[in-house]
């Protein structure tokens, strides 16, 4: 793994990312972060390509921004590094502008899509290919959640969309339950650790709750349970610790870990 810096932005290259790439990308969000109305904290890109020549587009591009101790979050996949840096930059020009107007009035509804913006909810999702790495080579990396806190329904879909993910560990604020909130087709779906339906309250409209428990397993028991269902995650009871937590497919074939944040 390569290290470049270039103003405020940290640039990683994980894999044979081209000459330039780097520069390129410090360069083209460097370039968002300076009309931001914001202060920004800190900003970070990881740039990598795909080692299996199978995969379609193999370039992936990530950008994660620290707004004033907000995370902003852009990710976009190319069939070259510069397509995907590209792609990514747009996404995040539309995640910074959205943060810069006030984020805090749109949290009781769905995000109004302004003129011309770019909105998750506007193209169909595509799951990033991952490198099929042998099930004995792969490792556990683990990270906490970004949530500072106890976070609404309707808080935990603002933060999904402003972090660009497709699923989002938090705690729910009424019942102090782990929850994930993730996408489906028209809205959103929320699983609870125990769920407590009745002591949820209303939910906003794009938004249901799955009236199953998570099941009580070990990391090993998730992995198996991750590929025996072919889902994007599993979300389970970690039998070690009690709480919630999601296992999901990294880009280069090991997985990630999401437990919650202190």
């Amino acid at each position: 793994m390569k290290t470049t810096e270039t103003a405020t932005v940290r640039v990683e290259t994980h894999g044979k990312v081209p000459n330039g790439s780097a520069d390129f990308a410090a360069a083209k969000v460097g370039a968002l972060l300076r009309v931001t109305a914001e202060p920004v904290l800190s900003a970070r890109v990881m740039l990598a390509v795909a080692p299996d020549p199978a995969v379609g587009r193999p370039a992936v591009a990530q950008a994660t921004v620290d707004m004033n101790g907000r995370v902003v979050r852009a990710q976009a996949d190319g069939e070259t590094m510069r397509a995907a840096v590209e792609r990514m930059g747009t996404r995040l020009r539309a995640r910074l502008g959205r943060s810069a107007r006030d984020w805090a009035a749109q949290r009781g509804a769905r995000p109004v899509a302004q003129t011309g913006e770019w909105r998750h909810q506007s193209i169909p999702g595509r799951r990033l290919p991952y490198f099929p790495r042998p099930g004995d080579e792969r490792m556990v990396i683990r990270h906490a959640s970004y949530t500072s806190g106890p976070q609404t329904p309707a808080e935990a879909v603002a933060e999904l969309d402003l972090l660009d993910y497709d699923f989002h560990l938090f705690t729910e604020r009424s019942t102090g339950q782990d929850c994930v909130i993730y996408r489906v087709r028209g809205g959103y779906r929320l699983a609870m650790a125990h769920p407590k339906l009745g002591r949820l309250g209303p939910l906003p409209g794009p938004v249901t709750a799955s009236p199953f428990p998570a099941p009580r397993l070990t990391v090993r028991e998730a992995a198996t349970r991750l590929e025996a269902t072919g889902r994007p995650f599993a979300f389970f009871i970690a039998a070690d610790t009690g709480r919630g937590s999601l296992l999901y497919h990294r880009y280069d074939g090991h997985y990630g870990l999401v437990t919650p944040a202190r």
